[in-house]
């Protein structure tokens, strides 16, 4: 039951959705009800037991079984009566009972007669029939006077666009339409607002019975169709519906119809989808899901451990809208080989003598008799494991000795081979001993000459620190290149941590050097503050402010600490704006290739700080990259760092990602103890969901916001993609968790 128009054709209310109960408005029919708008239509199903009321000060809420109050409409003054009209809209009146509220100025994916769709706004189709949460596409009433239809999560650029009205300034129209309107005799157009000027319609008035009373909607329905319906009631109380016009007859014309790496044919009727081969159904009971691959593409870039097999399946008539990555002229079958010897390309088309390759995901698939292309997509075959491999090709040239000769010749080669290893191994030792004995004098002068002019940090002995941590009794925590111990300094009774470092004689001092450098040129308040070394031979030390409230890893993996999730959306944008003070603000740029939870600090007020740049690099300006051994921690360093390839601030781009995704999640990266194999690595499971539209099931039963749980999500996903140049600058991660500018769909991590 709800509260029910005049004429008892619409009501307001609690209406059934999933386990719960949304609040909305529908349709009464003889068969079934038909929702026509949803309040909070992202929000999870309410139970049985809320309830809506009016507040004293004129606030529409919901009041949840758990107590929260939920606001129904935002926005409005201070509201004293309401209305349900037969024209199905809700309204809100003041005092003065004049309007200052009503549902048809806030459509969701309907709007019914009397109701425009404003210029800028737009309609989102619903998941699906029972389901009005936001679904897969969007129509644009866009400012240039065209009405379009996308896909959720697509650029908005016109190559994605796969229905038009074709008016507007791009169609040269210098007199556009401004808005969508329906009105009560059925009939749907645009015109321009200002004049009430007709410019196109797409179904004109029909005439009135007076047996019967129609109501006309216009749906953007669940699969991304535009379509007008008429409900007739009769006068003996019976009803029935009709479609009296659509945008398409064809739901393959629909771009994302049946969700990623998969393919729309429309062999009847009735659209079907279609896993792309090497591909299983997200859901099988819900094939517009989209597919996933049924193996680890990422093996291929562990070929140096192990042989991986891949083979190529063609599909003919067969295209997809995404751009390739790269297009070359060639045959198809060195097109296939192209493919194949290539890690990121998941798929290409072959077209008109053209190769075009292209990453997973693969959107907007689709079989079309009209299409020319033919689709080659890699397939995983088998595993081979190095010690199992099939011996080389013999080579055109041998060499034939016989028994002894032949033992003699190989013993004398491998002992030869071996002293020669030995010696240029003694050599280079003995070099980088020399270089290491004298650097460490070189600092060692510095110091005792009292060079810290660019460091401007104490200097302590090591017996000062060694008794300022009772002997290194109490640590904190330890790190790849040492542990952290709290202390107290003897000169100012003043709270410390001090980090001893590990393995000096090789890295360490590299270390030492850059986190005295960086933190002598860096002065944030939200940068964990350096106060002081200790250099005495091969003792190196470091010494920090305290922070008391420990780290953000014992917040995030302790259930008992575990911060809200408006505490957690706030300490990512901390962390991504003190790391764009590193790339972007300081004098000298600085990568700090160690971030992960464990070197983000949390100070008296919870304020995340960054510490530990022990494996810091500064970068000078106009400096794009640098050469280095591999840094950071397994989980958090980005691809780049094992591949002895250019790394630059990108790669703290990718612990970002790493980190923000943990953030999330309140778990770690990688988790062997979970439900099921997809949940071990965090990347891969946060895609699937985010594919799956289940997102949910990352916060478990937590109340989240969704639309920034969204953000948050492909934020972190496209920070940690393989290829540095997907990932975005630190600025514009800023903007994305603000929700400045929109986020495209990410890529999958891996291939």
């Amino acid at each position: 039951m709800g509260w029910a128009s005049p004429s008892g054709l619409f009501a307001f209310g609690f209406y059934p959705q999933g386990s719960g109960f949304s609040v909305g408005i529908w349709l009464v029919g003889t068969d079934e009800n038909t929702v026509v708008w949803t309040a909070n239509r992202d929000d999870p199903p309410a139970s049985a037991n809320a309830k809506l009321y009016f507040r004293e000060d004129g606030k529409l809420l919901l009041n949840t079984e758990e107590g929260s109050e939920i606001p129904i409409i935002d926005g409005s003054g201070p509201a004293v009566a309401a209305s349900m009209l037969d024209s199905g809209s809700f309204v809100l009146y003041d005092q003065n009972l004049s309007a200052i509220w009503n549902s048809f100025s806030y459509p969701t994916d309907t709007i019914l007669g009397g109701q425009n769709l404003d210029s800028n706004n737009k309609m989102v189709s619903s998941e699906s029939r029972s389901n009005h949460s936001s679904g897969w596409f969007f129509l644009a009433m866009q400012e240039d006077g065209n009405l379009v239809s996308y896909p959720v999560n697509s650029s908005g650029e016109s190559d994605d666009s796969y229905w038009s009205s074709g008016t507007g300034s791009a169609f040269g129209m210098t007199y556009y339409p401004t808005q969508l309107s329906l009105n009560t005799e059925g009939a749907l157009y645009l015109s321009n607002g200002m004049s009430s000027s007709i410019i196109h319609t797409f179904r004109n008035s029909s005439n009135p019975s007076k047996n019967k009373t129609t109501i006309y909607r216009a749906t953007f329905d669940p699969d991304g169709i535009f379509r007008l319906y008429s409900h007739r009631f009769e006068n003996n109380g019976s009803s029935n519906v009709s479609i009296v016009w659509s945008s398409s007859s064809d739901q393959c014309d629909v771009k994302g119809f049946c969700g990623f790496n998969s393919y729309c044919s429309n062999p009847g009727t009735k659209a079907e989808c279609h896993c792309l081969p090497g591909f299983a159904f997200n859901n099988p009971s819900e094939k517009i899901r989209g597919c996933s691959r049924i193996f680890n593409g990422d093996d291929c870039s562990k070929m140096n451990n192990q042989l991986i097999s891949y083979n190529i399946t063609t599909l003919e008539n067969t295209g997809w809208g995404d751009y390739p990555y790269y297009k070359k002229s060639m045959k198809m079958e060195e097109c296939s080989k192209f493919c194949l010897d290539d890690c990121n390309c998941g798929a290409a088309l072959y077209s008109n003598g053209n190769c075009y390759k292209f990453k997973l995901p693969i959107r907007y698939g689709r079989i079309n008799q009209n299409e020319t292309a033919t689709a080659l997509l890699k397939g995983h075959l088998q595993r081979v494991k190095s010690a199992n491999r099939p011996p080389p090709a013999p080579m055109n040239t041998e060499v034939k000795i016989d028994g002894k000769k032949t033992l003699i010749l190989v013993l004398s080669l491998s002992l030869g081979s071996i002293a020669f290893l030995c010696l240029v191994i003694a050599i280079s030792s003995f070099w980088v001993y020399r270089q290491h004995v004298r650097s460490y004098r070189q600092v060692s002068e510095e110091v005792n000459l009292g060079s810290t002019e660019e460091f401007t940090l104490q200097s302590f002995s090591y017996d000062e620190l060694e008794k300022a941590t009772d002997g290194f009794r109490e640590e904190l925590g330890r790190g790849c290149y040492g542990a952290v111990y709290k202390g107290t300094l003897e000169r100012d009774n003043k709270v410390v941590a001090v980090k001893r470092l590990e393995k000096v004689v090789e890295q360490g001092e590299k270390e030492f050097q850059a986190e005295m450098t960086a933190f002598g040129q860096t002065h944030h308040r939200n940068l964990v503050r350096l106060l002081g070394f200790c250099i005495e031979g091969s003792r190196k030390l470091l010494v920090y402010e305290f922070m008391r409230n420990g780290s953000l890893a014992d917040l995030l993996f302790n259930a008992e600490k575990r911060p809200i999730w408006k505490v957690r959306v706030r300490i990512a944008l901390e962390l991504a704006r003190r790391i764009l003070y590193l790339h972007e603000e300081c004098e000298s740029q600085i990568v700090h290739c160690d971030i992960k939870p464990q070197n983000i600090l949390m100070d008296d007020a919870w304020t995340a700080k960054i510490s530990d740049f022990g494996f810091s690099k500064l970068l000078m300006p106009n400096q794009e990259g640098i050469v280095t051994g591999i840094r950071g921690t397994a989980g958090y360093s980005a691809p780049e760092w094992h591949k002895n390839t250019l790394v630059s601030v990108k790669a703290d781009i990718y612990s970002f990602g790493v980190v923000l995704l943990e953030i999330v999640c309140c778990r770690r990266s990688i988790e062997v103890k979970v439900s099921t194999a997809d949940e071990i690595i965090l990347s891969s499971w946060v895609y699937g969901c985010l594919v799956a539209r289940e997102l949910a099931k990352l916060v478990g039963d937590e109340q989240v916001e969704f639309k920034s749980l969204e953000r948050m999500v492909k934020v972190g996903l496209w920070c940690v993609q393989d290829d540095p140049a997907l990932r975005p600058s630190m600025k514009n991660v800023i903007l994305m968790l603000e929700g400045t500018v929109d986020i495209p769909f990410p890529p999958s991590p891996t291939l």
